[in-house]
């Protein structure tokens, strides 16, 4: 039976995580489980699959849970409370959670010889290099849980870095795939949430729009599977049944396709090396009837192209860039700022870094940590500049 510890248990794929397990009795056993303030679904899930271990966001309400799962059951609070889940007696973390917080109990179950289901995109985004150089240090292996990364490993499969000449990496195009760059520029909020294929936050759907949710899953890929970026492209696919491809040095290509569904790449990393069977719908290709495939518009969606320019300018840029664009769509959604003028602030603070830090190594978390907080104070300076411009003068990329 596999032991199976959980960070974000209560989120999505924490949640989607609990119901492969459930669909497999007597496979999989949940030692541990962390959540933030959704205090009664931890409660709840915590009696349906009894861990040994659980971990809340808020030390103050330790005793009223500790109540509600009786004797047995330890129950921690805050990051270290994160960093214990992280590091339970198991063979697999699910890093399931949201964020830079992440960060710390990743690379603690690294350094514990846990195997990873990485589902935590900024984990790889912020700390790609550091985070490689740890998991090879011991022998650890970190299994991609999002879709498409998920895709290229089922590909990968039995070959050898040697025969690998490119992944390639495909995305819906998001809402704007068809509009010209003028319509584009005057997009409004509720449009550029309003995504196509999925119901998915506002950070992320807005990210999906810009397609910097698919630059960051370039240098997520580039980490993951130790290619330099050059090698990594984006192909557009509306219908998102292909999920990521892999070409090899004879030009034979590999696709895993697939209904757009978590649980099939949740249940790849939790059965590995094995596959356990899923009551999901059949992809019909005859009533599907056409797949189709365009390259993505680098100069209506700039974004894309910043985070190539950031995965091969520093290892600390990553980070600057992700914390960037998080500042940029926050006062997008606020409506402090124009569609275009996400990926013009995201330019300018990676620019400001690349200037003083191009090519520097990331040697520690702390280094991590330092250009993300550059990052959001330079993004904040100029979206204070920005404001203090009339509109007409403040431009954008269009």
């Amino acid at each position: 039976m596999k032991r199976i510890a959980i960070l974000g248990s209560t989120g999505s794929i924490g949640a989607q995580t609990l119901d492969v397990v459930a669909r497999h009795p007597g496979r999989f056993e949940i030692v541990a489980l962390a959540a933030g303030r959704r205090t009664a679904e931890l409660v709840e899930q915590a009696r349906r699959f009894r861990p040994r271990l659980v971990s809340i966001a808020d030390a103050a309400e330790v005793p009223a849970v500790s109540a509600a799962l009786g004797p047995g059951v330890e129950v921690v609070s805050g990051e270290a409370g994160l960093v214990a889940v992280a590091t339970a007696p198991c063979e697999l973390v699910v890093a399931g959670l949201v964020g830079a917080i992440g960060l710390e109990p990743v690379l603690a179950a690294i350094r514990a010889g846990r195997t990873i289901g990485l589902a935590n995109k900024e984990v790889m985004v912020m700390a790609g290099a550091l985070v490689r150089r740890e998991a090879a240090a011991r022998g650890v292996a970190i299994l991609p849980i999002d879709s498409e990364h998920s895709a290229i490993f089922q590909c990968l499969a039995g070959s050898r870095p040697e025969q690998i000449d490119r992944l390639i990496l495909t995305c819906s195009g998001g809402p704007f795939r068809t509009w010209p760059a003028a319509r584009i520029a005057e997009a409004r909020i509720e449009e550029a949430l309003a995504h196509p294929n999925w119901s998915m936050g506002a950070k992320i759907s807005i990210d999906s729009a810009t397609l910097m949710n698919k630059g960051l899953e370039v240098i997520e890929a580039r980490w993951l599977f130790d290619v330099e970026a050059d090698r990594v492209d984006v192909v557009v696919h509306p219908q998102s049944i292909v999920h990521s491809l892999v070409e090899f040095r004879d030009r034979s290509v590999l696709a895993q396709l697939g209904l757009p569904d978590m649980r099939v790449p949740i249940a790849v990393a939790l059965a590995h090396p094995e596959r356990v069977d899923l009551e999901l719908p059949r992809l019909d290709l005859a009533a599907l009837a056409r797949l189709d495939f365009e390259a993505p518009d680098r100069e209506r969606f700039p974004c894309l192209d910043l985070a190539y320019r950031a995965v091969r300018g520093s290892e600390a840029a990553p980070a600057v860039l992700n914390a960037a664009n998080e500042v940029a769509v926050e006062a997008f959604l606020a409506g402090r700022l124009r569609f275009p003028e996400i990926a013009a602030c995201n330019a300018a603070v990676l620019d400001r870094h690349l200037g003083a830090h191009a090519g520097e190594k990331v040697p520690d978390l702390a280094a991590v940590r330092a250009a993300d907080a550059f990052a959001r104070e330079a993004a904040n300076e100029w979206l204070a500049g920005r404001e203090a411009r009339p509109r007409a003068a403040a431009g954008g990329l269009y």
